[in-house]
């Protein structure tokens, strides 16, 4: 079975541009995953500590056959790949992967919470979400 998990990425360290295709292209080869929609890019200021550079933002719609939890680490994988290190909350970062819906499912662990919980508060999120529901999708 194959759900739509809406995956937000991220990046204000380096070639930002080149780290979000990189993530794209990454995805889209997971098992049993390919990409069915993708959101504009969007230049956004930073959320957290002072003296970060924007960030650039976009969100992809993933279909997936892949558990909620393999995706997260999938995710971690990719992130890594790109030079990710979690030293700081909210740091800057080459690239950051948040699932930000999964289907219609609710998962509260100390792993993983969807949806996620910053949600409400990320304007850019919302128009990115809305705007593949509205037709960016394949």
């Amino acid at each position: 079975m194959t759900e739509i998990a809406f995956v937000a990425l991220g990046s204000n360290l380096g070639d930002r541009a080149g780290y979000l295709a990189q993530a794209r292209q990454a995805m889209a080869a997971l098992p049993g995953s390919r990409i069915v929609g993708e959101s504009d890019v969007e230049e956004t200021a930073p959320i957290g500590p002072a003296g970060q550079g924007p960030y650039l933002n976009q969100m992809v719609a993933l279909e997936t056959s892949l558990a909620p939890h393999e995706l997260l680490s999938q995710l971690q994988a990719i992130e890594h790949a790109a030079g990710r290190v979690r030293t700081q909350r909210w740091g800057p970062r080459t690239l950051d992967l948040d699932i930000v819906q999964f289907g219609t499912r609710t998962i509260r662990d100390p792993d993983l919470v969807v949806p996620h919980p910053e949600l409400p508060r990320r304007d850019f999120w919302q128009r990115e979400l809305s705007q593949l529901r509205t037709g960016a999708m394949q």
